[in-house]
């Protein structure tokens, strides 16, 4: 350890001899643009595998080796996706209203389940997400993205998180579940309490358990074509519950995921000029780009989660029966293991772990890389003289263990290229 540990830094010991200090992945100090450091900091002191505390008195490991983060998303024997495994929960150590519980309590859905009963649910899940028409969805995008865009282009600026990244995925998310926009505004409030691991996090939880539940009421009486229809009626017989929490599953990571996805890349090209550039000359496509921004800064930092079946030795530590371990996709995406000298990835190279690994590999990436590369693709073209509005250093992050995502994006431009209005009478 070294005399004067990071801001960051707090002290945790368990009982059974020396544990080393971890890190702490909360709070207010907890920002955006010290992650980086915090993921190689915590490589050269503790190896691929480091201690951190997710919330007060929640001890966990935190997983940033690639070769690591392979093997504990691979060999469910070692390691459970099911939480009924956690021995601070199994002890009563977690507190009934700790933030993080909405997020790692036990559902019964395909993230938290092993074997046999996970392949169920994941037939289902994958079969409804494959029912997605692919040219119907990228034209719903363009067309949401351009009524956006046309909602805020008279100002000549705008705050892209709230006004773009957040609304588009939001829209088109509650149009496949099959929520009505005023429900699905609601319903998308519910997904960001939840996942903001705050005091507020456990009646997000609440209210969006309560929308989804009275949607599939409603599919059961009156079958749309949407997701959550095609879930209801699929061979494997998910009951109303699994419905439900597949549902909430699928859209709170997919949704979350998007967004900050989205408000990254555009970031990224409004302040590297090398990359905008690259793209903008045809050097770099759109894929290429966005496969670059989930190297380097992939949407969802942090993962729930696994639990040890057995005592073993893992990345250097003694890991006890029990014990959480967290997928640190953004420092295995950094391990200096799989990047070449220069430390930057290879374009086209599709090996990081932005959406996973191994069985539980992200089920919905494919919608989702639509849905982003669509949205940027829009806004480069209809605002191609966009600029941000305030310096870099001044951007703010939202505080969650989970994910690094701007909360705010301020830009301004000149000269909107906007379609033309149709004629009276024309569709839209």
């Amino acid at each position: 350890m070294t005399a004067s540990p990071p801001s960051w830094a707090a002290a945790g010991h368990t009982g059974g001899g020396r544990c080393p200090a971890p890190a702490q992945l909360y709070g207010p100090q907890l920002d955006g643009d010290g992650l980086p450091k915090l993921y190689e900091d915590l490589r050269q002191e503790h190896g691929p595998v480091a201690p951190v505390m997710l919330a007060p008195g929640v001890r966990a490991w935190l997983v940033i080796g690639h070769g690591e983060l392979l093997r504990l998303t691979r060999e469910e024997q070692d390691f459970s996706h099911d939480p009924r495994h956690w021995l601070l929960l199994r002890e009563g150590r977690v507190p009934a209203d700790s933030p993080i519980l909405p997020m790692v309590g036990w559902r019964p859905a395909l993230l938290f389940a092993d074997g046999q009963q996970h392949r169920r649910m994941r037939a289902a899940v994958s079969d409804a997400l494959g029912r997605i028409n692919g040219h119907e969805l990228r034209r719903s995008v363009r067309a949401a993205a351009e009524r956006l865009i046309a909602s805020f282009a008279d100002r000549r600026e705008a705050d892209l998180v709230p006004h773009y990244a957040r609304k588009l995925p939001m829209q088109v998310i509650t149009g496949l579940l099959g929520l009505d926009e005023r429900t699905g505004q609601q319903f998308v409030q519910a997904i960001a309490g939840t996942a903001g691991a705050t005091a507020d996090s456990a009646n997000a939880s609440r209210r969006m358990g309560a929308i989804l539940l009275a949607l599939i009421e409603e599919k059961r009486q009156r079958p749309g074509n949407d997701v959550t229809t095609a879930l209801l009626r699929h061979p494997a017989a998910l009951t109303d519950e699994e419905v439900l929490h597949n549902l909430v599953v699928m859209f709170v990571a997919g949704n979350q995921t998007t967004v900050n996805w989205i408000a990254t890349t555009l970031r990224v090209l409004l302040t590297d000029p090398n990359f905008r550039s690259s793209l903008s000359g045809g050097h770099l496509s759109v894929d290429d780009a966005l496969d670059l921004v989930l190297w380097r800064f992939p949407p969802t930092q942090n993962f729930p989660a696994r639990y040890a079946t057995r005592d073993l030795r893992f990345g250097g530590q003694d890991i006890r029966a029990g014990d959480m371990l967290v997928l640190g996709l953004a420092g295995a995406n950094a391990d200096p293991q799989v990047l070449p000298p220069d430390g930057n990835p290879v374009v086209g190279n599709r090996s990081h772990l932005a959406f996973g690994a191994g069985p539980h590999t992200c089920p919905a990436q494919d919608p989702a890389r639509l849905i982003t590369r669509t949205a940027v693709d829009t806004l480069r073209h209809r605002l191609p003289d966009l600029e941000l509005a305030v310096p870099e250093s001044e951007l703010a992050w939202v505080k969650s263990p989970w994910s690094k995502g701007l909360a705010a994006l301020p830009v301004r431009f000149t000269d909107p290229q906007l379609p033309p209005e149709p004629s009276p009478g024309e569709p839209r």
